[in-house]
C-alpha cells in the first residue's frame, strides 16, 4: 500500500459518516475559532479605551497667584474630558469611591483641595509636591488598573510640562528684566568710567599743583622766618635811636629857649653897648662906627647862632618825631612779620597734608578708576551672556524647557496594532491545539498497514501527512481571517503562510511521535508541552523575563522558533533570521519523525500488552 493511499483511507475513515464529518468540520475549526476570535477580541484595545468609564473628582479649592484666582484642577479636568480618551465623568468623591467599587467605573482620578496651592508653592518659600490621588480596582479588570496607572502617569507629566512651561516664562521675563537692567546699569558704569577718568585726571593736577604749594609754602616760611628775625632787629634799633632821639630833643628843647634868651640877652647888651660907645666922647667917631659895627656883626652872629640853634632844635624835634614814627612802624613791621611767620607755617603744614591729600585722592581715584572698568567690564561681558530675546522666541523658549526631550519612535520593524503584535503567538499556539485536536480522531498510525505492509518509513509519513495536512488548510483559514477579516499587515504573506503551515507539519510530527511511543500517555504529554510552550515561547512578555528554568526551554522548544519567525516574516524583520527559524522547526520534524520511524519499526516487528490494551482516547 502506498503513502497515499494510506492517506485517502484514513481520510474515507474520518468522513465515514455524518457525525465523523461534522466531528472533522469543528476540529479544524478549532485553531480558527481559537486564534480568529481571541485576536479580533484583542485586534486594537487601545483604540477603543474611550469606551473605558472613568471619574474624575476635582475637590480643588483654588488659590491666588499673581493677583488673580486660578484652579488648575478645573483646568486639566476640562481638558481630560474634551480630549475624550477615556469616558470620563466628573462626579464627587463619594460616587466615585461607591463606582469604581461597585466596578461603575474602572479607575478614579482625585485632585485635593490643595492642588492649585501646592502647584503654586513652588515659586513661594515653602514649596511642596502637589497630590494626585489614582484609585483602581483589580476586581473591575487588573489592566484597567495598568491602563489607569499609565493614563494617571500621562496626567502627572501633563501637569509638570504646564507647570515648567509656566516657571520658565516666568524666568525668562525675569531675565529679560535683568538684562535690561543691565543693559541701564553697563550705561551707567560706562559714564561713571568716564567721570572716574576725569576725576583721576583732575586728582592728578591737584596732587601736582598742592605739590607745588607746599614748596612754595616752605620758600615762604623760610623767608618770612628771615623777614620776622629783621623786623624784630629793626624794630630793637629803632626803638634805642627814638629813644636817643627823644633823649637829644629833650636837650636840645632845653638849650633852645636858653640860647633864645642869651640871644635876646645879647641883642640888648649889644645896643647898650652901642649906646656907650656913643655915648663915650673919648672915642672916635671912626672908633664908634668900627665899634657899633663889630657889636652889630657880633649881635648879627649871635641872632644867627640862635637862628640855626633854634632849626636844629626844630630838626631835632622832628627827627625824634620820625625816629618814634619808624620804631612804631619797626614794632608794627616786628610783629606783622611775625604773624606772617606763623601763618606761613600754618600755611606750610596745610599745603603739605593738602598735597598728601591730593597724592592719596589721586591713587583713589586711579583705583576707583580701574575699579568702575572692571565693573563694566564684567557688566558688559554678563550683558552678552544673557540673550536679547524676543518675546514669541521666549514662548518658544519656555515651551522647550518645560517638554525638553521629543521621543521620536523609530522601529526597524512595526506590528501596527496590539493584535497584530499578539498574532504570531496565538496563531503558533492555534496551530498546536489545532494539531492536537486533529489527532483526537485521527489515529497516529494505520494498524491495517502494519499488518498487511512492513514499510515503517511509509506507515510514518503517511500517519505524518494526514494530520500534517489538514493542519496546513488550518493554517489557510487562519492566514484568512489574519489578512482579510481582521485585516493585520503581513510584510511577507507567502512566507508567512509557508511558516505557519510548517509549524503545524512540525507540531503534527512531534505529537505523532508522542503517540506512537506512548499512546495515550503520550497524547496527555502533547497537552503538557504545549502548556509548556505556552509559557516559554515569549509571545507577550520578553523571554528574558521568565525563570532561569524556563527560560533556558526557551531556545530548545519549537514553538519558540516558530513566534520568532512569524514575526520577522509579518512585521519585515530579518529574512535571514526566518530562514534559521525554519531551519529549526525543520530540525525538529525531521527528529520527531525519525522518532516516529523507530516507534513504528519497533511497531512492526514487537507487539507489547500495550498494543494490546484498547486507547483511553477513541
Amino acid at each position: 500500500m502506498k503513502i497515499p493511499q494510506m492517506i485517502a483511507a484514513e481520510f474515507r475513515r474520518l468522513t465515514a459518516s455524518p457525525m465523523s464529518i461534522v466531528a472533522l468540520i469543528a476540529l479544524m475549526c478549532v485553531p480558527v475559532l481559537y486564534g480568529g476570535l481571541y485576536l479580533w477580541a484583542n485586534q486594537n484595545p487601545y483604540d477603543r479605551l474611550d469606551q473605558v468609564p472613568a471619574a474624575i473628582v476635582v475637590d480643588d479649592t483654588g488659590t491666588t497667584v499673581d493677583g488673580k484666582q486660578v484652579n488648575y484642577a478645573d483646568e486639566v479636568a476640562d481638558e481630560l474630558i474634551e480630549d475624550g480618551s477615556f469616558d470620563w465623568h466628573r462626579v464627587t468623591t463619594g460616587s466615585a469611591a461607591s463606582g469604581v467599587d461597585n466596578s461603575k467605573y474602572d479607575f478614579s482620578i482625585t485632585f485635593p483641595a490643595d492642588f492649585s496651592e501646592a502647584l503654586a508653592s513652588a515659586s513661594g518659600k515653602s514649596p511642596h509636591q502637589a497630590t494626585v490621588k489614582l484609585t483602581t480596582n483589580d476586581t473591575n479588570s487588573y489592566l484597567a488598573s495598568t491602563i489607569g496607572e499609565q493614563a494617571a502617569e500621562k496626567i502627572r507629566t501633563s501637569i509638570v510640562k504646564k507647570v515648567n512651561q509656566q516657571a520658565a516664562e516666568q524666568f525668562l521675563l525675569g531675565l529679560s528684566d535683568i538684562r535690561s537692567n543691565l543693559v541701564t546699569a553697563a550705561d551707567g558704569a560706562a559714564q561713571l568710567v568716564d567721570g572716574s577718568a576725569s576725576a583721576q585726571s583732575g586728582a592728578a593736577t591737584l596732587a601736582d599743583g598742592t605739590a607745588q604749594l607746599s614748596t612754595g609754602a616752605q620758600q615762604l616760611d623760610s623767608a618770612l622766618g628771615q623777614l620776622s628775625g629783621g623786623a624784630a632787629t629793626l624794630r630793637d634799633g629803632a626803638a634805642k635811636v627814638a629813644a636817643g632821639n627823644d633823649t637829644l630833643a629833650a636837650k636840645a628843647n632845653e638849650v633852645a629857649p636858653k640860647v633864645s634868651t642869651a640871644a635876646a640877652d645879647a641883642a640888648t647888651i649889644g645896643q647898650q653897648l652901642i649906646a656907650q660907645v656913643n655915648a663915650d666922647p673919648a672915642l672916635t667917631a671912626e672908633q664908634k662906627a668900627r665899634i657899633t659895627g663889630a657889636v652889630s656883626d657880633i649881635d648879627a652872629k649871635v641872632q644867627g647862632g640862635n637862628s640855626q640853634v633854634q632849626g636844629l632844635v626844630g630838626q631835632v624835634n622832628e627827627l625824634a618825631a620820625g625816629a618814634d614814627q619808624v620804631a612804631s612802624g619797626s614794632a608794627q613791621l616786628a610783629d606783622g612779620a611775625a604773624q606772617a611767620k606763623a601763618g606761613s607755617a600754618q600755611l606750610s603744614s596745610g599745603a603739605q597734608q593738602a598735597a598728601g591729600g591730593a597724592g592719596q585722592l589721586r591713587d583713589g581715584l586711579t583705583t576707583l578708576h580701574d575699579g568702575t572698568a572692571k565693573l563694566h567690564d564684567g557688566l558688559d561681558d554678563g550683558l552678552k551672556q544673557i540673550p536679547d530675546n524676543s518675546p514669541d522666541l521666549q514662548k518658544k523658549q519656555s515651551s522647550t524647557i518645560a517638554d525638553p526631550v521629543n521621543l521620536k519612535n523609530t522601529s526597524i520593524t512595526s506590528a501596527g496594532t496590539y493584535g497584530a503584535g499578539l498574532a504570531p503567538f496565538f496563531v503558533a499556539l492555534a496551530a498546536w491545539i489545532g494539531i492536537y485536536a486533529l489527532f483526537l480522531i485521527v489515529k497516529p498510525v494505520s494498524r491495517r498497514a502494519i499488518t498487511a505492509l512492513h514499510s515503517p518509513i511509509k506507515i510514518t509519513l503517511a500517519g505524518w501527512l494526514t494530520p500534517g495536512l489538514l493542519g496546513a488548510i488550518q493554517m489557510v483559514g487562519l492566514f484568512a481571517v489574519l489578512a482579510g477579516a481582521l485585516q493585520f499587515n503581513i510584510d511577507n504573506p507567502l512566507g508567512m503562510f509557508g511558516m505557519m503551515a510548517m509549524a503545524s507539519l512540525t507540531f503534527a510530527a512531534i505529537i505523532l511521535a508522542l503517540n506512537v511511543w506512548l499512546g495515550s500517555v503520550g497524547q496527555f504529554l502533547g497537552l503538557v508541552l504545549m502548556v509548556l510552550q505556552l509559557v516559554t515561547a515569549g509571545g507577550t512578555f520578553p523571554w528574558q523575563t521568565l525563570p532561569g528554568p524556563l527560560a533556558a526551554l526557551h531556545h530548545v522548544l519549537p514553538m519558540s522558533y516558530a513566534v520568532d519567525g512569524m514575526r520577522q516574516l509579518m512585521y519585515g524583520g530579518n529574512p535571514a533570521t526566518a530562514w534559521a527559524d525554519a531551519g529549526i522547526l525543520a530540525l525538529w520534524l525531521l527528529i520527531a519523525l525519525l522518532l516516529a520511524a523507530i516507534g513504528v519499526t519497533r511497531m512492526t516487528h514487537f507487539r507489547t500488552l500495550r498494543d494490546l490494551r484498547p486507547s483511553l482516547i477513541g
